[in-house]
């Protein structure tokens, strides 16, 4: 492993590398670390905790303040900007493009393995945490590798299409023979950037955002990735079974019309998050579900008020499920 400075600056470092897929292709990751230089280590004596974080489709890991949470609470924090996708971005790549989420299985494997062994006191109870596709990609990594992680977060996961699985199902009568024939075509779709607008710093939001890696209208919506995210959907509503505890944080409300409206300051404006409530109970054994006044579709990105309260829960959770 070659550790290398990080576009975040001082504290952060990566680590690009290559996993080949169980369909042989060789696939370009970049595992992310925080390594906090400016503060005690308050990590206590025993077993090393970790947890690695999976960015939302179109989008990578740029929360320095989430690094810092975890890293407060005792864990080693790292993120994994997964191919296609940010750091891993290649020329001549499709941004964004999968056309099975079992392809992201190997990097988030070899991920796994790097942590382990990047630290000098053994291996890590390792915490996964997912944003919204990333989050349906956590629980379905989690279901196939079970003993693989203590505790599974995730925030406003994509775990159902809008509506009801009856959504989900006329979509794929729609989509799958293209994915099948053609699957790198470009599915049209409405462009909505309601969601960008509220987040990024070039808009009426907070975040510094890098357009490559995050662009305001997202990457190209193509027919198998569309595929694998129905399929990937239909396998979390058959039920994963997982056996870690779940925590998903969620907005209290939903917003998803086709013109900006003030209520998309404080609302999920991608998901459908009453639905996603209801999948959610489909994870696993053991499932906490925290609704957040006034959260943006990521918990985290929200107004200061909010993501305290946030993370305020999300805390509380850890010390009753990972103390």
């Amino acid at each position: 492993m070659e550790w290398q400075s990080d576009i975040l600056g001082p504290g952060f470092e990566s680590c690009a590398f290559e996993a080949r897929g169980g369909d042989g292709v060789r696939r370009r990751a970049t595992l992310v670390r925080f390594t906090a230089p400016d503060g005690p280590d308050v990590r206590a004596a025993g077993p090393r905790q970790a947890v690695l974080f999976l960015h939302g489709w179109s989008d990578y890991f740029f929360n320095i303040e989430l690094a810092r949470f975890w890293d407060a609470q005792g864990f080693e924090f790292f993120a994994l900007d997964m191919h296609n996708h940010g750091r891993s971005l290649q020329p001549g790549t499709h941004g964004g493009y999968v056309a099975d989420l079992g392809n992201y299985d190997a990097e988030i494997g070899t991920a796994a393995g790097m942590i382990a062994e990047s630290g000098g006191a053994g291996p890590a109870q390792l915490a996964l945490m997912g944003h919204s596709t990333g989050g349906l990609v956590a629980a379905l990594w989690a279901s196939r590798n079970p003993g693989a992680v203590s505790q599974l977060v995730l925030n406003s996961p994509w775990l159902e299409m809008h509506g009801s699985a009856l959504v989900r199902r006329a979509a794929w009568t729609m989509v799958e023979p293209i994915a099948r024939l053609r699957p790198e075509a470009v599915i049209r779709l409405p462009e909505r950037g309601f969601y960008w607008r509220s987040i990024s710093s070039s808009a009426e939001g907070e975040w510094t955002l890098d357009p490559a890696f995050r662009p305001p209208l997202a990457f190209p919506v193509r027919a198998a990735w569309l595929s694998a995210i129905l399929a990937g959907q239909a396998k979390v509503a058959r039920g994963l079974g997982i056996e870690v505890p779940i925590l998903v944080l969620l907005s209290a409300a939903s917003e998803n019309g086709m013109l900006w409206n003030e209520e998309m300051r404080r609302t999920d404006a991608v998901l459908d998050v009453n639905t996603i409530a209801a999948r959610a109970l489909s994870l696993g054994r053991s499932v906490t579900v925290e609704r957040i006044d006034g959260a943006l579709h990521d918990v985290f990105l929200s107004r200061a008020e909010v993501r305290a309260d946030a993370y305020r829960r999300l805390a509380q959770w850890i010390r009753g499920y990972a103390a």
